[in-house]
C-alpha cells in the first residue's frame, strides 16, 4: 500500500463548530457526516453524544492488505483491538489502540 492513510474520521462533542473551524481554516466543506474538498469526500465527521466517554480526536485509517493478520500482529505487540471488525461494501475496519493508548483505524479494502 502506497499512502500512509486512506481517510480520516473526526469525533467531536460539537460538529457545527468544527465545520465551522475546519472550513475556515483548511477551506473544507462538510455534511452532516463527511469533511469534502475539490477532490470530493474524505474524511468522516461525527457528532459524540453527550454521555460519549470517548474525547474527540482524529481516527486516521491506516490501509492494510489483511485486516486479520494485521489486528494479530498490532495484539501480539501491545496493541488492543477496540472496535470489531466491521465489514463494508467498500472494504473492512477494525479500530485498535496502541500500548500508549492511541487510536487507529486499519482498513482492508475490498480487491475487486
Amino acid at each position: 500500500m502506497s499512502h500512509p492513510f486512506v481517510f480520516m474520521d473526526l469525533r467531536t462533542t460539537d460538529r457545527d463548530r468544527s465545520q465551522t473551524f475546519y472550513g475556515e481554516l483548511f477551506g473544507w466543506s462538510a455534511t452532516d457526516s463527511l469533511f469534502t474538498n475539490a477532490a470530493g469526500p474524505w474524511g468522516g465527521l461525527t457528532q459524540l453524544a453527550p454521555d460519549d466517554e470517548r474525547r474527540p480526536q482524529w481516527i486516521p485509517y491506516a490501509p492494510v492488505a489483511d485486516l486479520d493478520k494485521a489486528v494479530a500482529r498490532a495484539v501480539e505487540l501491545g496493541a488492543k483491538a477496540v472496535r470489531p471488525r466491521v465489514d463494508l461494501p467498500q472494504g473492512s475496519v477494525t479500530v485498535i489502540e496502541d500500548p500508549t493508548g492511541a487510536t487507529l483505524a486499519l482498513w482492508e479494502p475490498n480487491r475487486a
